[in-house]
Parts: C-alpha cells; sequence; structure tokens
C-alpha cells in the first residue's frame, strides 16, 4: 500500500466514520417511511468492511469479515466511485462540498488498496 501521512490516515477514517453516519441516519428514516433500504443497507455494510479494512492495515485492529464479504465490499466500494466523482465534478471551487467529497474519493481509494492487500490481490 502506498505511504499514508497520519493525517491522511486520520482524514480518511474520519471521512468514513461520517459517511457511515449520514448513511444510518438515511436509512433509519428511510425505514420510518417504509422505503426499501436494500441499497443502503449494501452500501453501509462495505462502509464497515472498509473502515475495517483500514483500521486493519494501518493500526492491526483485527475484523470479523470474511474473505466474501470483503471481496463484495470492495465492488460496493468501486461501484460508489462514478457518483461521487460527478458530485465532485459539479461542486464549486473551494468549497467546503469539493474539499469532502476530495476527502471521500482519497479514503474510498485508500480502503479498495487495503482491501486488495488483505486479499492478496
Amino acid at each position: 500500500m502506498e505511504y499514508v501521512s497520519d493525517v491522511e490516515k486520520l482524514e480518511s477514517i474520519k471521512s468514513f466514520q461520517s459517511t457511515i453516519s449520514k448513511l444510518e441516519n438515511a436509512n433509519a428514516q428511510m425505514t420510518m417511511k417504509g422505503a426499501n433500504i436494500t441499497l443502503t443497507t449494501k452500501r453501509l455494510k462495505a462502509l464497515y468492511i472498509g473502515l475495517a479494512t483500514l483500521e486493519y492495515v494501518w493500526n492491526k485492529r483485527s475484523h470479523q469479515y470474511n474473505q466474501e464479504e470483503i471481496e463484495a465490499a470492495r465492488n460496493v466500494l468501486a461501484g460508489l466511485f462514478p457518483s461521487i466523482k460527478s458530485s465532485y465534478d459539479k461542486a464549486r471551487e473551494g468549497s467546503p462540498q469539493k474539499t469532502l467529497l476530495q476527502r471521500r474519493i482519497k479514503s474510498l481509494e485508500l480502503a479498495i488498496q487495503a482491501i486488495d492487500e488483505q486479499l492478496g490481490s
């Protein structure tokens, strides 16, 4: 895995935690409205696994996910790029939204690298 500074590690972990929190809230609201939460639940699990994998690689924290779950999470995380990059391209230069999306993209890239390293890909 590429060298990652402590600042980038912290920003990536915070980005994952923020994204997870937002998706948990969205999932709860969708559940209350009776909406289908299959997609958000799948994305949420992938985010949990991505975060756990980063913490495993950087902080040697173990996790309970098996290879099949990790591989599925990698695919889901990779599938998030097009919509995030689209939002990034539309965001105003220098805006907080653009910075947030930039960090989210970087954290996803790092998580995918960590997953690939863990899977031996």
